[in-house]
C-alpha cells in the first residue's frame, strides 16, 4: 500500500472532523505509521489504537469491518437477517460512537439491530445474542488495553467470539471491500 496515496485519499473522502485531524499532522513517520497497512482483523476482531488512518481504529475501520460481517450473515439468508446482531459497548472513548457506526451499516444491510441504550459490560452481549436469539453481536470495548485503544470484536449466535473459521470468511469479505466506496451506513437515528 502506498501510504502517501492513502493518506491523500482520506483527505479527499473522509469527514471533515477525520480530514482536520489528518492536516494536522506535520510528522511524515507518523502518515506513514497511520496509512501503511490496514488493520488487521483476527479472530476476537479488531483492536488498536484510536485515530484516523488504516492502522488506527476509527469508524471507518469499524464500518469496513461491519460491511464484512454484514455479507458474512447475508449469506446465512434472510431468516438471519431478520435474526439480527446485538451490539453493546463499554465507557472507553468513542465506544457508542463506533457501536452506533456498526449498527448503522447493518440496518443499510437490511439486517435487523439490537443496541443497548447504555453501557454494558461483554458478558450482557453474550446473554443477549443467546436471549434474543440473534446471528450474532458485536461488542465495542478495549477490554484491558490501555486508554488509547478501543476495539471491535464479533459474536457468534451461540454469544461467544467468532469462530476462527468464521473469523477467516468475514476477513475475506473485508478485504474485498474499499471503505469508501463499498461501505454504506443508515443514519442511526
Amino acid at each position: 500500500m502506498d501510504f502517501m496515496n492513502e493518506y491523500r485519499r482520506w483527505l479527499k473522502y473522509a469527514d471533515e472532523e477525520t480530514r482536520r485531524e489528518l492536516s494536522g499532522i506535520t510528522d511524515e513517520r507518523e502518515i506513514e505509521e497511520r496509512f501503511y497497512k490496514s488493520l488487521k482483523f483476527g479472530t476476537g476482531g479488531l483492536r488498536d489504537i484510536l485515530g484516523a488512518g488504516t492502522n488506527r481504529l476509527n469508524k471507518y475501520t469499524v464500518r469496513k469491518a461491519t460491511k464484512g460481517f454484514a455479507e458474512f450473515i447475508k449469506q446465512s439468508g434472510e431468516a438471519a437477517m431478520r435474526r439480527g446482531v446485538a451490539i453493546a459497548y463499554d465507557n472507553r472513548r468513542k465506544s457508542r460512537e463506533l457501536a452506533e457506526n456498526a449498527a448503522g451499516v447493518l440496518a443499510a444491510n437490511g439486517i435487523k439491530v439490537h443496541i443497548y441504550k447504555e453501557l454494558m459490560p461483554t458478558p450482557c452481549l453474550s446473554w443477549a445474542v443467546r436471549a434474543l436469539k440473534c446471528q450474532g453481536g458485536i461488542m465495542v470495548t478495549a477490554s484491558h488495553n490501555p486508554a488509547k485503544y478501543n476495539g471491535y470484536k464479533v459474536y457468534g449466535e451461540d454469544g461467544c467470539q467468532i469462530t476462527l473459521r468464521g473469523a477467516e470468511i468475514i476477513i475475506e469479505k473485508i478485504n474485498s471491500l474499499d471503505m469508501f466506496r463499498d461501505v454504506k451506513k443508515s443514519d442511526f437515528d
